[in-house]
């Protein structure tokens, strides 16, 4: 079909276009014929027909009630009739592939004129790739997906696999071994965990916490234990599929009586009289992805301690749908396991060494959790500088206001102190060995957590003032402080609860006290 010819008008044109039966507006120096479309107008008649508005330049009031990308949507598109004369389209929302321009909307290393020591070129590079590649690819997917409920496309899989996403995303390691990434920008012995990093932290900015956690979580905490403590066998039998996003994989440790109580555990695994099988009894709560997935990585109370198992979906495990305050695209699932027959080759390091192999999952999946974090977070300011920005109350922009002003400077500094130590411990696992980051930052990514995520709350709280009743509406303006807000507090408790994560901090600190230090 060929595109509609737009006109050039005048504003004194537009001007004669100013009743019911004939409605014209500007915004943004396009012009608008709204005349069949005032009917449908989800705000009523008398918005349009305002004076102010109708054959007006109606830029101003059009953004202080809603967003561009309404602009964008097709049907809406298609009201356009012509231009002003002289004049060009200014605004703009998401650019795609593109930096911020607002300030502190992106971190320090990536803002203009600013340096880092911890970033070098290739992850200058890799970072506008994968930006690129989450923005066409997949943010779409996690807007409609985080409002169906589904699990995220296939498709998206697919093609992150293509790019070596998957593996990407559990770090550094023998994994990578003859895999391109992301088309070949870095080689697998140069990925580190910036570059990690900088794919948690552009997937974070879809805004859509839900599909975040279904765009496999799972794999990214319940893979490792295999790739860490499982044979060869069963490494060669799963693993390539699950990096292929062709099957998929969960971490299965809490129940209902046990949390962050990992020694609470009540889930039995009983090897049978042959000894070749272990048979699974109970339940896990709260399983991310778990609705979805083929494998689950089961910790169970065995007769010698805790043990981890991989459990292949089968006779005996049933999962179903489990609603929390986020998408259901995340597939977080309530598991039976009804004796559950697994063979013994598929323990995870030795038998009633669970606890191992549990805790030392945890350093990595907490960290990442940090630097989902600290971009949501800078998320959130973005939004929060561009409506105080446009939005007029008391015939002036919300910026006059020294209250708003100070609820935005402390999201600033919130933000800016936890990125800056997310980048110092990140440094100083890019140079330990896992077995040193196991001993050295169990309790610094702890403290990070803990704090992290009492500043998001903080911060989600004051974006909700700033926005008004905006920011408690699941639509319009405010749709991305509301869904924040909604969904900050998951951080506080996945992969450990603030109270908890702080207190093993401080033990971690007394432990390491010299016994000679005195006052």
């Amino acid at each position: 079909m060929a595109a509609k010819e737009l006109k050039e008008f005048s504003l004194e044109e537009v001007a004669q276009h100013n009743k019911p039966g004939d409605l014209w507006v500007v915004i943004d120096g396009k012009v608008y014929d709204l005349t069949r479309f005032k009917d449908l107008h989800p705000g009523g008649i008398s918005v349009l027909i305002d004076e102010e508005v109708a054959g007006k330049d109606a830029t101003d009031t059009f953004y202080g009630l809603h967003r561009h990308e309404v602009l964008e949507r097709p049907q809406y598109k298609r009201l356009q009739v012509g231009t002003i004369k002289g004049q060009k389209s200014v605004m703009f929302d998401r650019k795609i592939g593109e930096l911020s321009q607002v300030p502190y909307a992106e971190p320090t290393w990536l803002s203009p004129g600013y340096h880092s020591p911890y970033y070098l070129d290739n992850h200058r590079q890799f970072q506008k790739a994968v930006r690129r590649f989450i923005d066409e690819v997949v943010y779409p997917d996690a807007q409609a997906r985080e409002e169906d409920g589904k699990r995220p496309s296939q498709i998206v899989f697919d093609k992150m696999a293509e790019m070596n996403l998957h593996a990407m995303r559990l770090g550094p390691g023998k994994h990578l071994k003859g895999r391109v990434l992301m088309g070949g920008i870095v080689k697998p012995e140069e990925f580190d965990y910036f570059h990690e990093l900088i794919i948690t932290q552009e997937l974070v900015r879809c805004g859509a916490r839900g599909y975040g956690d279904g765009m496999l979580g799972g794999e990214v905490i319940g893979l490792p234990p295999v790739l860490n403590f499982g044979s060869p066998e069963l490494q060669a039998r799963i693993v390539p599929d699950i990096l292929a996003g062709k099957k998929f994989i969960c971490l299965a440790i809490s129940e209902a009586a046990a949390g962050s109580d990992v020694m609470g555990l009540q889930t039995t695994a009983v090897l049978s009289e042959d000894g070749k099988e272990w048979i699974i009894n109970g339940t896990k709560k709260w399983i991310t992805n778990g609705t979805f997935a083929d494998y689950f990585t089961v910790g169970c109370r065995t007769d010698d301690g805790l043990t981890a198992i991989l459990v292949e979906r089968g006779p005996g495990v049933e999962t179903r749908q489990i609603k929390t305050s986020y998408s259901a695209a995340a597939g977080t699932a309530y598991i039976t396991f009804d004796n559950v027959r697994v063979p013994v080759g598929n323990t995870l390091g030795e038998v009633g060494g669970g606890i191992f192999v549990i805790l030392s999952n945890f350093n990595h999946e907490r960290w990442v959790m940090c630097c989902s974090s600290a971009r949501a977070q800078r998320s959130l300011i973005e939004e929060c500088l561009k409506w105080a920005a446009q939005r007029k109350a008391f015939g002036k922009p919300l910026t006059s206001q020294p209250v708003i002003r100070a609820k935005i400077a402390g999201m600033i500094e919130r933000t800016e102190s936890v990125q800056s130590w997310l980048e110092n411990i990140t440094y100083q696992m890019k140079h330990m060995s896992y077995k040193q980051q196991s001993q050295k930052l169990a309790g610094p990514i702890a403290f990070l957590k803990s704090y992290s995520t009492r500043c998001a709350q903080d911060t989600a709280r004051d974006a909700v003032q700033i926005f008004g009743g905006r920011g408690v509406t699941k639509t319009g303006m405010g749709k991305f402080v509301e869904h924040y807000y909604r969904t900050v507090t998951f951080d506080s408790l996945l992969g450990g609860a603030e109270d908890v994560l702080a207190d093993l901090g401080v033990r971690q600190a007394i432990r390491a006290m010299p016994k000679n230090a005195r006052l």
